[in-house]
């Protein structure tokens, strides 16, 4: 028996790999695991050609064994085993993969799948352990091979004995400190917990001795004794419910995963089972969720699908496979045409994963769609839950994603006294309507009685109320849906004047031009300018902002940054032919002291409809109060 050093030169690459590539030791599990199914997928593919192999199908397993005395956890398969010569070439060389040059040589076959492709999946078992042997025996040769390393001076290979093909790995882990148990990885519910998290779905059986109790045979019923026995349990599930044929899974089982996976106890309200066959062949379950996660909209919450190759999970939450504005959906994506990097957990083509990510995107709005025209009350019952972040998903980075969320938006609609789409609002809109017409506001119900709103309402118009914050932003992102423009109604010209009623305007406005600056001397900075308005139908005044910015803006900058937030000028609209109005031009002549007051007072009903505080509600107590006596 002879030492040899590591064919790359050594132990500075080594202790990079373990100590930087991987990020939890506890993927070393995984790993292993992993290679024991390749071995096992190499023999299975040798027996259907050869008929020697006998060993059927149902025979090939992975055991693990647990030697808590002597600190050891070896894992063995029953696969393809290897040579000497397989040996220095596969493991005395680091990044050299039997599993890349077999899949290479079988390239044509589509129904072999190999997961690992790259050869340093081993050495990751040196994270957690201190020494490891592997004892390994090729199919169709006599002799079977020792190799042990301790990671740092090399490793020997010698001659020993062993019965049947395939391999163990032994591996003898390291003692605990304060800073990291090693002992853990022996530890039963340890072990269980890696393999439901790691390869549950690995096509073998994965077993191992597990403590069971029953009741001793002689023990009374009244006072029952029980005994604890051992017992060789498959721990892992095999068959991916992703992987069967939608047919052939019930929606029980659909919602059982889903519970089990995601610890959700509130049923999925939609299920996307899809595969896709292509440059980049995939298979894909996601789940729309009924309710949102606590903490969806802080920054703890971790968005992305958990990441499979080949039935072996790679990435917990990648979030290159979703977009932002999907955030909400839960679900795994497997591929095993995904090239990965050497410790599995970053992704080497980008390519290949915007290609995915693509599909996925589609079939999510696809169903959202879907939900939407065909089962409304759930569509709303999601949009509840997750409906914001769809309008988040519209403004975000400058509208880039907007044809994505556009046609999934809901406003609630004043006439119809509902949540419409945007499709719906321009489907009903009457003939001569040529704007979306929308209010801000915080109060559905406040809103309702704008007077620009029952202005509309008189001409049979639509106008969508705003409640949310991000509302205001949608129509500044989409500029237009369905060649129709957007309108706010306290801000913009709702255009539905004819020129004859402009030009009628126009000379009242000249009439009364002493009246209004009359007013606007009586009010001060309070506001910036006094104008008459024809949209306020059966309202005296109105507050609308100068041009620019919403008072529902004004309100949100002063809450996300009151730093840089400034106030929105004030334009106090007058409407000439309501009897208030009337009142304060005749007072005006008569006494123009009380009709300061009278034009004070019409000023704090128009902030008051506008629902903007009053800057002093004292001093409009006292004016009120004044003026009944």
């Amino acid at each position: 028996m002879e030492k040899q050093q590591f064919k790359a030169e050594s132990q500075r690459l080594l202790d990079l790999m373990i100590n930087s590539i991987y990020t939890h030791r506890e993927i070393f599990l995984r790993e292993i695991i992993s290679n024991a199914s390749d071995a096992i997928d190499k023999l299975a593919y040798t027996a259907l050609t050869d008929d020697k192999v006998g060993i059927s199908r149902d025979q090939f397993a992975i055991t693990i064994t647990r030697d808590e005395e002597n600190r050891t956890l070896t894992v063995s398969d029953n696969g393809i085993g290897m040579s000497k010569a397989d040996m220095e070439e596969n493991l005395g060389t680091i990044a050299k993969s039997g599993s890349l040059g077999f899949k290479q040589a079988m390239e044509k076959n589509e129904d072999i799948d190999i997961i690992g492709q790259f050869g340093v999946g081993f050495y990751s078992a040196f994270m957690v352990a201190s020494s490891i042997t592997v004892i390994s025996k090729k199919y169709g040769e006599d002799k079977a091979w020792k190799w042990v390393s301790d990671g740092a001076d090399g490793y020997t290979i010698e001659e020993t004995e062993k019965d049947a093909p395939g391999t163990d790995v032994i591996m003898t882990l390291k003692e605990d400190t304060e800073e990291e148990k090693y002992s853990e990885f022996l530890e039963e519910y340890q072990i269980r917990e890696l393999i439901r998290k790691y390869s549950d779905y690995i096509r073998y059986p994965i077993r191992m001795e597990v403590s069971k109790s029953r009741k001793k045979e002689d023990s009374p019923e009244d006072k029952p004794e029980y005994e604890d026995y051992m017992e060789m349990e498959t721990l892992n599930s095999m068959v991916p419910i992703w992987q069967r044929a939608k047919k052939d899974v019930t929606d029980e089982e659909y919602e059982t995963f889903y519970r089990d996976k995601f610890f959700d106890y509130n049923k999925p309200l939609r299920v996307i089972h899809s595969s896709a066959e292509g440059s980049v062949s995939f298979k894909a379950l996601l789940y729309i969720p009924s309710k949102a996660p606590y903490d969806f909209y802080t920054k703890d919450y971790k968005r992305g699908l958990q990441l499979y190759s080949s039935g072996v999970m790679i990435m917990e939450n990648c979030e290159d496979l979703l977009p932002e504005h999907f955030r909400f959906v839960r679900g795994i994506v497997d591929s095993q045409d995904l090239s990965l990097n050497i410790s599995r957990e970053m992704l080497q083509h980008n390519r290949q994963v915007t290609i995915i990510a693509r599909n996925i995107e589609k079939k999510i709005k696809s169903e959202l769609k879907a939900m939407l025209e065909n089962d409304r009350e759930k569509y709303e019952e999601f949009y509840a839950a997750f409906g914001r972040q769809l309008k988040y998903g519209t403004v975000s980075d400058y509208g880039a994603h907007k044809e994505a969320c556009q046609d999934l938006l809901l406003f609630y609609s004043h006439k119809q006294e509902k949540l419409v789409s945007l499709k719906e609002y321009v489907d009903s809109m009457p003939e001569g309507q040529e704007k979306i017409y929308y209010a801000p506001g915080e109060n559905k119900s406040l809103l309702g009685k704008l007077p620009q709103v029952e202005t509309l309402s008189k001409k049979g118009y639509d106008c969508l109320l705003f409640t949310e914050d991000v509302d205001e932003f949608i129509p500044q992102t989409l500029m237009t849906y369905m060649e129709k423009s957007f309108c706010n109604v306290s801000t913009d010209d709702l255009g539905i004047q004819t020129e004859e009623e402009k030009k009628e305007a126009e000379e009242k406005a000249e009439e009364m031009k002493g009246f209004l600056t009359f007013v606007k001397e009586s009010l001060g900075d309070q506001v910036k300018e006094v104008k008459l308005s024809q949209n306020l139908g059966s309202h005296p005044v109105c507050m609308t902002p100068e041009a620019g910015m919403s008072f529902e803006m004004e309100k949100y900058m002063k809450r996300a940054n009151p730093e840089f937030a400034f106030p929105v000028g004030r334009i106090l609209e007058l409407n000439p032919e309501h009897e208030a109005v009337k009142t304060l031009q005749r007072v005006m002549t008569e006494d123009p002291v009380l009709a300061k007051d009278y034009a004070q007072l019409l000023c704090c009903q128009a902030q008051l409809m506008a629902d903007l505080p009053l800057e002093d509600p004292y001093a409009y107590t006292e004016l009120v109060c004044r003026l009944m006596k």
